[in-house]
């Protein structure tokens, strides 16, 4: 299926940069096309990104997720998993919609809230993009103060943490210290797509409890 955006078709897979695009524009493009989940919009400083998901994209997008909400079932840490809730910020001049996103340590601070306002409340704690067909551009989520950016492009999970304003690319991920999330998330993603996402799921989860219990 092809969507059309102002007379431009943007194909499944395909990324689409406009410019110049003003805060009023990018808005009534998110009403627009606020029943289309399958429409990722975002935006920075009159740059404007559109993109049509493939649906191996959003396959492991949820896998991940899943994986995701695993560590933090395992460990006992409340969480909120907004998935691709749009976030933004006029004085900013920023706005995503990420692949999928966390709030872990400030759970609390948004637990219950229908809308987010992130000029009162703090950015998610945890993105993740799934990079099959373009490359995350790190502006949108430095400049919204996103602490921790997972990339996946297809084969290699990227664990990226906000240093002074900027992502720094570490081998391990603050949330989950001491665990090799950045070799062992790829495999147990592989497994679901060959044996089963339940199987893949439970493996992992064992694998999170042994890894505990060691601990």
């Amino acid at each position: 299926m092809q969507v059309k955006i102002k007379q431009i078709i943007v194909s499944p897979g395909r990324q689409l940069l406009m410019t110049d695009i003003t805060w009023p524009m990018y808005e009534q493009l998110l009403e627009e096309y606020a029943e289309k989940p399958s429409v990722r919009i975002n935006y920075s400083q009159g740059v404007l990104e559109v993109m049509v998901p493939l649906p191996e994209h959003e396959d492991d997008k949820i896998i991940i997720s899943n994986l995701v909400e695993v560590l933090l079932e395992e460990l006992d840490i409340e969480f909120r998993n907004l998935a691709s809730t749009t976030f933004k910020n006029e004085k900013m001049q920023q706005g995503l919609e990420a692949d999928s996103c966390f709030y872990i340590e400030n759970e609390a601070a948004i637990r219950g809230k229908k809308r987010i306002d992130l000029t009162i409340d703090p950015p998610p704690d945890l993105a993740i993009e799934i990079d099959i067909t373009a490359r995350t551009r790190f502006n949108n989520y430095e400049a919204l103060g996103v602490g921790e950016l997972w990339r996946f492009d297809g084969t290699k999970l990227e664990i990226n943490v906000l240093q002074g304003g900027q992502y720094v690319q570490m081998r391990e991920s603050p949330h989950f210290p001491g665990l090799p999330l950045g070799e062992v998330i790829p495999q147990y993603l592989e497994q679901s797509k060959v044996e089963g996402r339940n199987k893949a799921i439970k493996a992992f989860r064992a694998w999170v409890r042994g890894r505990i219990e060691a601990s």
